[in-house]
């Protein structure tokens, strides 16, 4: 080595730049991997997650809820037997950062809790498991619905949301019921008499030999047979309803599903027909707030306009000055109903072209009502068709970010829990545009 250079192959001085320095012999240093050494960082939970985080946000929306209600449920109190539960509030911001994040199962949560640092700061060292998420889950349909009206109220009263015009649309969700679990009434009065002997054989078979070692496998059999019983007994419950949608001549070709009862064959997006349940959304055309949810079960659109707006006025005591729908929602009566005199909402919808070629589809008809007639001719104005616009740009936007939120398929059963799913969905968007808007707010005064 020279004494003129400290470290082997640096350049001599004065040698020519363009010309390559000799490649250098020995072993290559690098920097590995060392995954066994242990390290002690002196930290907390919260000073891993920044400031700014969505999970901050989360928290301080559901701090700032009344959980009374969850609250005088709980029966641990101090100095007395039992576990302690959960707070409620830390079940309420894991369901709401697992919906904004795309997570749907309770399984997938309770493993998030142990080795996610988002998540267990949510926790702040509070065990979980998943039976205790799964229930909460979908326990408090009513809670979360109550939620919505104070959410959108607050909005109101802050001036964010002025519910000026609503766009309502239907998304057709999977329900979790296979094509195959489907069954006509004969099939399905034979599965219940056949559930009934099952139940009855397994309850004789566990009390003839109650100390029997395998005792609590005999109780899952039991107990498997007896869910098998009550699924056929709804699905039986729900086929006159069924039937009384179709003609009177196909009536007996009508099927209902042994695994939801509720859940019915739609055509999906793609063309496909498979068991789902219709969500309709109503969301607010000026700010994508979501004002408005119901889950039905039949494939259309059609006659759920007026209850659409009836909730509104439940809810808030108004209804929209305006609603935009597609032609499936479109039907005299509904029109007639939810528009002046008898209402307070115009319905911006598109006018069904006309049999007639040399007919005008924006001309009343002889057996048109009042409020029909002004529909057509509304939507024969510029002035209408560039405020139909907004529903496109609103409602089908809204149902994307619920669907890149992972709201795909429901992997729960029935319409009372596939309802609080959709709540849980409708409360985080809200939540993050309220956020936004506030944002926006801010900005503007500035």
């Amino acid at each position: 080595m020279d004494q003129g250079r400290l470290f082997d192959g640096e350049r001599p001085e004065g040698a020519n730049p363009a010309q390559p320095l000799p490649p250098r012999i020995g072993a290559k240093r690098m920097r590995h991997a060392v995954r066994n050494q242990v390290e002690f960082q002196p930290c907390s939970l919260d000073e891993l997650l920044p400031d700014e985080h969505e999970a901050r946000i989360v928290w301080a929306y559901v701090c700032g809820l009344d959980l009374s209600g969850l609250h005088q449920r709980i029966q641990a109190v101090e100095d007395g037997p039992g576990q302690a539960p959960a707070e409620p509030r830390i079940l309420m911001a894991l369901w709401l950062y697992a919906t904004l994040r795309g997570v749907g199962s309770a399984r997938e949560l309770n493993q998030l809790c142990q080795q996610h640092v988002v998540y267990r700061w949510i926790c702040g060292g509070v065990s979980m498991n998943y039976h205790t998420l799964s229930d909460f889950r979908t326990q408090h349909v009513e809670l979360l619905d109550r939620l919505l009206t104070q959410g959108v109220a607050g909005l109101m009263h802050e001036g964010l949301v002025e519910m000026e015009r609503v766009a309502q649309d239907g998304m057709r969700v999977r329900a979790s019921a296979g094509a195959a679990s489907f069954r006509r009434r004969e099939t399905l009065e034979k599965c219940l008499a056949e559930a009934k002997e099952q139940v009855w054989r397994l309850r004789a078979e566990l009390q003839s030999d109650p100390a029997a070692a395998n005792q609590r496998q005999k109780a899952a059999r039991q107990r498997a047979a007896r869910e098998r019983l009550e699924r056929v007994q709804k699905a039986l419950q729900h086929l006159p309803e069924l039937e009384a949608r179709r003609k009177p001549k196909e009536r007996e070709k009508t099927r209902v599903s042994t695994t939801d009862a509720e859940a019915t064959v739609m055509k999906m997006g793609d063309g496909g027909y498979r068991p789902a349940y219709n969500v309709q959304l109503a969301t607010d055309t000026a700010t994508q707030i979501i004002t408005g949810v119901d889950v039905v079960t039949t494939g259309g659109d059609q006659g759920q306009l007026a209850p659409m707006v009836e909730q509104h006025a439940e809810r808030y005591q108004q209804t929209p000055e305006a609603i935009l729908v597609d032609g499936g929602f479109v039907k005299k009566e509904a029109i007639e109903q939810v528009s002046p005199p008898e209402g307070g909402t115009l319905v911006y919808a598109p006018v069904m072209e006309s049999k007639d070629p040399q007919r005008d589809r924006h001309t009343p008809c002889d057996d048109d009502g009042p409020a029909v007639a002004e529909w057509r001719r509304r939507m024969g104005t510029p002035e209408a068709k560039e405020i139909y616009k907004e529903r496109a740009a609103t409602a089908e936007c809204v149902n994307a970010i619920a669907r890149n939120r992972n709201l795909q398929q429901f992997r729960v059963r029935g319409r009372p829990k596939v309802r609080a799913i959709v709540l849980w969905y409708v409360l985080v968007h809200n939540l993050m545009r309220a956020v936004e808007l506030r944002a926006e707010l801010a900005k503007g005064d500035k």
